[in-house]
């Protein structure tokens, strides 16, 4: 890990600390993005409370779900609006 540091530090111009709280901050990005992914699929949250989760827009963490290929609605729910398209 220090070696990937010391990388950051060469190619972002930046101090050790700088380089770390980048990281950092990178990885709670992604951290709040899986988990928002996570309690989506598992039907715990809506897809807005998951966009609030990830701290994302509405429409990013859409394009995020559809890109992952993740399952958020019911499939009953799903074969009603297909009944109703139908009609």
């Amino acid at each position: 890990m220090d070696k990937e540091v010391e990388e950051i530090m060469r190619e972002e111009h930046l101090e050790r600390s700088a380089a770390i709280r980048k990281l950092l901050h990178l990885g709670l990005d992604r951290y709040r993005q899986e988990r928002a992914l996570r309690l989506l699929a598992e039907g715990k949250v809506t897809l807005s409370r998951a966009a609030e989760i990830a701290r994302m827009s509405l429409w990013e963490l859409a394009d995020l779900v559809r890109e992952r290929k993740i399952a958020w609605v019911a499939d009953d729910a799903l074969d009603d609006v297909k009944g109703l398209a139908r009609k």
